[in-house]
């Protein structure tokens, strides 16, 4: 069995004294682990890291089998990514979302967002907007996808600032005007085009899909959210109070 695809290094571990076995989200592949032998070396695992993104050759006797990697750097982040909180949080955010995908189970049009999120995850309101709408497609792709297109209760496509906690779908204003103190606010940038939202913003993005996350995919799992998105969060209210 023999492959080669486009890959984002999402985590590594130890193998024996030498060897890495190297997690990958590939574009055709999934999330994909092998082997790399001799990934520990002073020279290949500075290449090894994770938010850089390769072009990866896997082989192995039988589909089933873990396998060995070849691996060709072709993105290097991986520096610029941890020597900031704000990276260095993203990085974790979108790893441990990644993860509760099946193993080897393709997602091309979610791998397709994650290097351009990867540029601009260091900074705290670019990079937030972007895990926001991460989010939203990782919701979509576990089958737990929002429906933000039109209000619920009325089918209008305007003017939408709410979401109910219930079934997942927008509300207006004017429709959710009673009820608004048990509906989850929505940000308009998530459903208008060409608005730049600021901190304030964001960080009631996060809420929102924290909301969804938690209690659709990670407490039915005995998961909680991830800490490192709590710690992103604090640097969002940072921005904001800066602002």
């Amino acid at each position: 069995m023999q492959w080669t695809d486009d890959g984002i290094i999402i985590g590594t571990r130890r193998h024996g004294e030498t060897s890495l076995i190297v997690e990958l989200m590939t574009r055709g592949h999934g999330r994909h682990l092998g082997l790399v032998r001799g990934g520990r070396s002073r020279q290949q695992q500075p290449l090894l890291q994770p938010g850089n993104s390769v072009v990866a050759t896997w082989r192995a006797r039988l589909d089933e089998h873990l396998g060995n990697y070849a691996i060709e750097p072709v993105v290097h982040r991986a520096a610029r990514l941890i020597e900031g909180a704000a990276g260095l949080y993203g990085l974790q955010i979108v790893a441990g979302l990644l993860r509760l995908l099946p193993e080897r189970d393709p997602h091309p049009a979610l791998y397709e967002g994650i290097g351009p999120m990867l540029d601009w995850i260091d900074d705290p309101v670019v990079g937030g907007a972007l895990i926001v709408r991460f989010e939203l497609k990782m919701l979509e792709d576990l089958g737990f996808g929002l429906d933000l297109e039109q209000c619920a209760a009325t089918g209008t496509t305007t003017d939408l600032v709410y979401v109910s906690p219930k079934t997942g779908r927008a509300v207006s204003r004017e429709a959710g005007a009673a009820f608004r103190d048990r509906l989850v606010p929505l940000p308009a940038f998530l459903v208008e085009t060409g608005l730049s939202p600021g901190a304030a913003e964001i960080a009631d993005a996060f809420r929102l899909t924290g909301y969804f996350l938690a209690r659709r995919v990670f407490e039915p799992r005995d998961l909680p959210l991830p800490e490192a998105r709590a710690s992103f969060l604090a640097l969002i209210a940072r921005a904001t109070i800066a602002a």
